[in-house]
């Protein structure tokens, strides 16, 4: 983020001082503007002078002080987040004013890392994106002057890939350790193997759980730290029975609360965003009929991808005679403290990134959170007073249906972005990096073979130069191909707007009542042949609008503004790296072009022949290679049930749904990845027939390929 460059600030004046709760609690001076510090600054010191951590931090820095590695074993709410990484700047940069390193503090999900910065820009004193800042996918929100960051454990390992010794820091913290992201699980082995080399480098890693013994084991027995958290009596209940339907019982429950229970505010927690909008909708719709002398309903969502001014206002304190009403995912669950919440509402479900490596295909699936997750969702409900957590299911499945601990993210998810990033890294040697917990041998050798098949990794495993290119791009490795392969295409300009489309969440909206007008209105975007170019359409339609006409225009066409707005901020992230790489983002636009269409279909294709399905006689689809039934899903504007669709996602209802499909032909399966679809190695099927038959017609002709009757199974030999 580029701003008028201000003078620096000699950090000199810090070595009087290097003990950070003296240099936060008495200096009349900010070392980091050389402002006086604001009346705000000592309004919002009490509160942290508060926190349980505070007193905490002289033993921290001195424990940094003495050891390259510490664990913080700390509660939610005990204030870890926000306090530890300022204490650590302010002590480093005292010690060390010379020093033009940063400290950063990573973060498993983006909305932590937004709302943390620009809570600590506030307690620090400084203008939010200067001193204090934060980074996530397509979005960085630094400056020169940088001296704390927070960001994505995603983005510091694409960081590792241009900056192998991460030699910008001086002090890293990675933050939420428990929740065991792929990003963090990298990092972690990373820093292990990166710490002796780099010894002026510090590691905190901090935890929520009591499995910080773990970590602690994991990095050579490092010191561990517990923090207490500040916490009140939790009393939990559970139903007597099963819940068939848990979005109607939380409703009915958040209503049944407001009117028989004390003042306090709930905190629900749902699955997704569609979930959770509705469920707001409705609460809104029936808070209407609430008598006056109980007080208003104050209904808030909030999940990832909600705009961040949306996000802060859960935040806020509730307005006097109202009851604030947070419906969340379960990122509310240790990644952000919403002071003021007194009962929590658990489904007990959550949704999870599930990766089938038989079948190639990662689906995301509404799964039982496991007991820890239920345990930390209560003690949400213990803030600010003692609290009540109700859990819409039996004490029995609690006991004896729960997981202990979630697994971690490695060992459920299709790891070829990690592969690919680790090659990148220079890892060689994959089988022997210290992961804390290794994927399963086969969840590697699937990820490996994809690889190969689409290009990235050569047969000795070695990365090629498209690999090299598809690294560099934050997307999954079947989109990355797809979009480089653009520039075969002339489609560059169309693939950009597609894969921006396909980064952002679902922004077509249906309401309630309105659903014809809707599907009418979606359908009036529709080709024939693929989803992915109505997208190309939306999206077009979108940015020919004015500026300020375009909150009406997505309201015409019940379309989520907010996260379409996004769709640009991600092109043009996706544009400079592009042209970074020299690849010439004009090279498209051929709308005369009789092969316009074909084209985009085909350089989708290149990318994601691994996800088709083929439609059999009956007139139903199997995925190919596994033969896994599926459906075309209703949202789908592809007619005609074409004989060979390419799919984006798996949606596992009561049916498995196929979503955002495009249309190809069998000839460009053959054509663009030979390896995957050579017939001596294809398990048997009609779609194996169909190939084989466009093989002999190929090879013979059209004519005399049926005179000898080689497109007769019962008469070939293959």
């Amino acid at each position: 983020m580029h701003r008028t460059q201000r003078p620096a600030i000699d950090l000199r004046a810090l070595n009087r001082e290097t003990n950070a709760v003296k240099i936060i609690t008495q200096s009349k001076q900010n070392p980091l503007t050389g402002k006086p510090f604001s009346d705000n600054y000592y309004k919002i010191l009490e509160g942290r002078k508060k926190l349980p951590v505070f007193e905490f931090l002289d033993t921290l820095e001195q424990a940094v002080d003495s050891n390259q590695v510490i664990i913080v074993e700390g509660e939610t709410g005990s204030g870890k987040t926000t306090q530890i990484p300022q204490a650590l700047t302010l002590h480093y940069l005292s010690k060390n004013p010379d020093s033009n390193k940063m400290i950063c503090c990573t973060q498993p999900r983006r909305v932590a890392a937004l709302t943390v910065a620009k809570r600590v820009s506030e307690e620090m004193d400084v203008e939010f994106g200067e001193e204090v800042g934060y980074t996530i996918r397509f979005e960085d929100y630094t400056s020169e002057r940088t001296k704390l960051k927070y960001m994505t454990d995603g983005m510091l390992e694409r960081e590792a890939m241009n900056d192998p010794l991460l030699s910008r820091y001086s002090i890293i913290l990675l933050d939420e350790a428990h929740e065991r992201t792929l990003a963090t699980d990298i990092m972690m082995g990373l820093l292990k193997e990166l710490l002796p080399k780099r010894p002026d480098l510090k590691l905190i890693v901090m935890s929520a759980t009591l499995d910080a013994g773990r970590f602690q084991k994991y990095f050579n027995n490092a010191p561990l730290f517990s923090v207490p958290g500040r916490t009140f009596p939790v009393e939990s209940f559970f139903t007597n029975e099963a819940q068939d339907n848990y979005v109607e019982a939380a409703k009915a429950l958040v209503l049944k609360i407001h009117l028989n229970e004390a003042p306090g505010d709930i905190l629900v927690f749902l699955t997704g965003e569609k979930e959770i909008m509705d469920t707001c909708r409705d609460l809104e719709e029936e808070a209407q009929n609430i008598p006056e002398d109980k007080g208003k309903l104050w209904v808030l969502p909030l999940f990832s991808s909600l705009p961040p001014q949306q996000q802060q206002l859960v935040f806020e304190p509730t307005p006097e005679g109202s009851r604030k009403v947070v419906i969340a995912t379960n990122i509310a669950e240790t990644s952000i403290t919403i002071n003021g919440v007194v009962y929590v509402i658990d489904p007990g479900f959550s949704k999870q990134n599930v990766y089938d490596p038989r079948t190639r295909i990662s689906s995301l699936l509404v799964t039982p959170i496991s007991k820890a997750s239920a345990r930390q969702r209560a003690g949400r409900a213990g803030r600010t007073r003692p609290g009540k957590c109700f859990h819409l299911y039996t004490e029995e499945s609690f006991k004896t249906q729960l997981l202990e601990q979630t697994f971690p993210e490695i060992m459920r998810s299709d790891i070829s972005s990690v592969i690919l990033t680790m090659k990148k890294l220079g890892i060689e040697n994959l089988v022997r990096f210290d992961f804390m917990d290794p994927p399963a041998p086969e969840t590697m050798m699937r990820a490996l073979e994809n690889l190969n098949y689409l290009g990235a990794l050569d047969d000795e495993g070695e990365l090629t130069e498209l690999g090299n290119e598809m690294a560099e791009l934050p997307l999954d490795p079947q989109l990355s191909k797809a979009l480089l392969s653009s520039k075969e295409y002339g489609c560059v300009p169309e693939m950009l707007t597609i894969t921006a489309m396909l980064s952002i969440p679902p922004f077509f909206l249906r309401p309630k009542d309105e659903e014809e007008d809707a599907d009418a209105v979606r359908s009036s975007f529709s080709h024939p042949d693929s989803d992915h170019i109505a997208l190309l359409r939306v999206y077009d339609a979108y940015v020919q609008e004015e500026e300020k006409d375009r909150e009406q225009w997505c309201k015409e066409h019940y379309i989520n503004p907010r996260n379409i707005a996004n769709a640009i901020n991600v092109r043009n992230q996706l544009e400079g790296i592009l042209s970074k790489l020299k690849i010439d983002v004009t090279n498209g636009n051929h709308f005369d072009d009789p092969s316009y269409a074909t084209n985009i279909r085909k350089c989708l294709c290149a990318g994601f022949f691994m996800q088709v399905a083929h439609r059999e006689k009956t007139g139903s689809y199997t995925t190919i290679k596994d033969n896994q039934e599926v459906d075309i899903h209703p949202s789908s504007e592809v007619i005609n049930k074409p004989k060979w669709v390419i799919f984006h996602t798996v949606k596992m209802t009561s049916k498995n749904f196929i979503q955002t499909i495009t249309a190809v032909e069998g000839e460009w399966l053959i054509d663009l990845a030979p390896k995957y679809y050579d017939m001596s190695n294809f398990p048997p099927g009609s779609a194996r027939e169909e190939l084989l038959a466009i093989i002999r017609r190929r090879q013979m002709g059209e004519t005399a390929a049926s005179r000898g009757g080689f497109l007769n199974p019962k008469r070939r030999r293959v």
